[in-house]
């Protein structure tokens, strides 16, 4: 007799300055409990990040139910006293909260040992798993789903790749997306909506809509010049982050926030706040070409079917720009001969090469055909399905 799909889960999350961690983990929360009737909770050891992307949450409480999934705080060094917040009493007896089907780490997070011991004494051990990052190396398939087991205890981690082919556990992604990617793309009125929301004047003729969302990187002067001098008119969207100050910069300010327009020669920069996660797909959705950072929003351009550029966080000794070039490489698959140089050319110096201008002309003049690209590879990407590949998984090992 078949097992049955898991009915808890708990879900670990060490936010890092960048959100791309907790932007995973809070898609998957809500998939899992909302799409496929989970129990979720979702433990975060930094509340004060995570509210940045959910609005309603209360970060002074410990404990919280919103969308559907419990929300819990967690001191990922268990040194709770010393951070002061929240007080000690409210602080979780993991021997009471561990008897649950499936527990997740989110990208090798160390869960608290307390909570492994409360996971050995329990008398149904959960299936433990080890979410990776995301990588297009052909490495990952032979490393996807390996178990590990604990050196001292009686339990076994699996790793868990998200990836890009079938030996992989695939992408996030939500049952209605692409249905509701393309029926904003086909209403012109729901995008007209939607531009005058963000105070985003209609579009001229010929005028290029661009987002950019990177980190700090220094071919973003360069960008914005070609942008500027060029002769086609330029729309760049730019939610508050870490390319603000430069972006500011650019235009002689110190500064800069949500709702400052910004013009020079073919160039208008808006400046948008930072936004939940439906309304970012929504802003991928409208724009011609993306400029997306990390791995939550690069997964997110893809299902958005549009020409997009992709800055990698960076790592020593350059280890980054393999998964780069690996991506690169599955994404041109299917392109004209002479499409897929103007792809690399452009991500490679997004990424810390040179001459970012005659690289972006190259790109543009090629994007008709990376527009017609993107449709395809999304539905190609689109039968791998992270979530369901994970409690499928999770069954078989249970």
């Amino acid at each position: 007799m078949e097992k049955d799909f898991p009915r808890s889960c708990d879900i670990f999350c060490a936010v890092v300055d960048n959100y791309g961690d907790i932007g995973v983990c809070w898609r998957l929360a809500r998939q899992l409990a909302n799409e496929y009737g989970l129990s979720v909770r979702l433990w975060v050891d930094d509340l004060h990040g995570f509210g940045k992307m959910l609005p309603e949450l209360d970060v002074s409480l410990s404990q919280q139910t919103c969308r559907g999934v419990e929300i819990r705080w967690w001191d990922s060094s268990e040194k709770a006293i010393q951070r002061g917040f929240p007080h000690p009493q409210s602080l979780p007896r993991w021997e009471r909260e561990a008897s649950v089907d499936l527990v997740i780490g989110a990208f090798a997070c160390k869960l608290p040992d307390s909570y492994i011991a409360a996971m050995v004494a329990s008398e149904a051990k959960p299936v433990w798993l080890n979410l990776e990052y995301l990588s297009a190396e052909e490495w990952v398939e032979s490393h996807h789903k390996l178990p590990s087991p604990h050196p001292q205890l009686p339990l076994t981690k699996y790793f868990f790749f998200p990836g890009f082919t079938p030996r992989t556990g695939g992408l996030l992604l939500e049952r209605d997306l692409l249905q509701r990617r393309d029926a904003f793309q086909r209403d012109e009125d729901a995008q007209s909506r939607y531009w005058r929301s963000l105070h985003v004047p209609p579009r001229t003729a010929n005028e290029l809509r661009v987002s950019l969302f990177s980190y700090e990187n220094e071919a973003i002067p360069e960008l914005l010049r070609a942008w500027e001098r060029g002769a086609q008119p330029v729309t760049c969207l730019l939610p508050e982050g870490r390319a603000l100050p430069q972006v500011a910069a650019f235009f002689g300010l110190a500064g800069g926030r949500a709702g400052d327009v910004w013009q020079r020669g073919s160039l208008a920069v808006h400046v948008l706040p930072f936004v939940e996660q439906p309304e970012y797909d929504r802003l991928l959705w409208a724009c011609d070409v993306n400029f997306v950072r990390g791995e939550d929003s690069c997964v997110r351009a893809q299902w958005a079917a549009k020409p997009f550029i992709w800055q990698i966080y960076p790592q020593q000794d350059g280890v980054h720009l393999d998964k780069l070039d690996a991506l690169r490489a599955r994404y041109v698959e299917g392109l004209p001969a002479d499409a897929a140089p103007a792809v690399r050319e452009l991500w490679q110096a997004w990424n810390g090469g040179t001459d970012v201008a005659a690289a972006w002309a190259r790109f543009s003049a090629r994007r008709k055909q990376l527009a017609e690209h993107g449709p395809a590879w999304a539905k190609r990407l689109s039968g791998n399905d992270l979530a369901l590949n994970l409690l499928d998984f999770s069954r078989q090992v249970a």
